[in-house]
């Protein structure tokens, strides 16, 4: 049996990289995408040591034509393409009066149009043998609508809205093809320390804080589940039925906490280098600054919950809640 190819954008760090490990312990053969040859390689050099064959391929994913000439690069040199995740993401933290058109420009070009660059890719590629799987990473409902956070919430949003077309799309013209959303809560990933950040503080995580590892399974799980997405913690199923249910209040919520819940007491010394335009400098593995407090994948409070899973819950709850309310019509009827 020919072994299956997988595609990882933003592999050359973070959860880009954890994700690559993931599924090359999955058995695929892994093709690296990313901006900075020398932590791609570095990434292909964890996996040859565990036989892992890989393929380089620098390139920014905002350049449409550069990612379509890496999918075929990769079908010549490795093979089919099976799997393809965007991981790939960048933006700029602060309040949208101090952004500027230009960066938010630019976050949108790596995280949304990037996504869409890779997504557009690897229907090229599949729809030849009318199948795959296209990985595309959300933020989980916990994250949403945070604060500071207006470059990376348009984004995502924007991705969401892309891919729920598109599914819809891939259902009509009957393609064996895979859409899954995996929704992210916070990871520890280097990112913290160098993304675009106008705070004038440093950057810390927004609620439970998970290890990379686990984002990586996640990603790995999408690349053989028939679910339309899968989130991680119990915690963000219920933060979803919150927004629809109370978003007055969560919105307050936030106002009140959520700028000091995401920056640390620490001022930042000076400006720092970012990410947003071109890599930062230096090695740099797939986790952050925030080992002691990250969540792993032994932890009990690491739990994956697919779409269906999560629909099922929902429509326990609805049950219950309509059951409840006929018997207290039925009770004030009697009485």
């Amino acid at each position: 049996m020919a072994t299956q190819i997988a595609v990882v954008t933003g592999a050359g760090s973070g959860i880009g990289r954890a994700a690559a490990r993931a599924l090359g312990r999955a058995g695929f053969d892994v093709a690296l995408l990313g901006r900075d040859a020398q932590r791609l390689q570095a990434t292909a050099d964890n996996l040859a040591q565990h036989s892992i064959r890989t393929l380089v391929v620098s390139v920014d994913v905002a350049d449409a034509q550069a990612v379509q000439d890496a999918a075929h690069h990769i079908e010549a040199e490795l093979g089919p393409i099976s799997v393809w995740a965007n991981c790939a993401g960048a933006t700029v933290v602060g309040q949208v009066a101090a952004l500027s058109a230009q960066d938010i420009e630019r976050a949108t070009q790596v995280t949304y149009l990037g996504s869409v660059n890779g997504t557009l890719a690897a229907l090229h590629v599949m729809r030849r043998r009318g199948q795959g799987a296209i990985i595309n990473l959300d933020l989980a409902p916990t994250l949403r609508d945070l604060p500071l956070q207006a470059a990376e919430n348009g984004s995502r949003a924007a991705l969401r809205a892309f891919c729920n077309s598109l599914r819809t799309e891939l259902r009509h013209d009957a393609d064996h093809i895979r859409l899954v959303m995996v929704d992210l809560p916070a990871i520890n990933t280097p990112h913290y320390n160098w993304t675009r950040n106008l705070t004038g503080k440093r950057l810390k995580p927004f609620g439970p804080v998970y290890e990379p590892e686990v984002a990586a399974e996640a990603i790995c799980r999408a690349a053989f589940t028939t679910s339309r997405s899968i989130s991680i913690g119990w915690s963000n199923s219920f933060a979803a039925l919150w927004r629809f249910a109370g978003p007055g209040c969560r919105e307050a919520r936030l106002a009140s906490h959520g700028y000091k819940a995401q920056m640390s007491h620490d001022w930042a010394e000076g400006p720092q280098p970012d990410d947003l335009y071109k890599p930062v400098p230096g090695a740099y593995g797939s986790e952050g600054p925030f080992d002691a407090k990250a969540r792993r994948l032994n932890s009990p409070w690491t739990i994956f919950v697919s779409s269906g899973l999560r629909a099922s819950l929902f429509g326990t709850l609805a049950a219950m809640g309509l059951s409840a309310a006929l018997n207290h019509i039925r009770q004030c009827r009697k009485s």
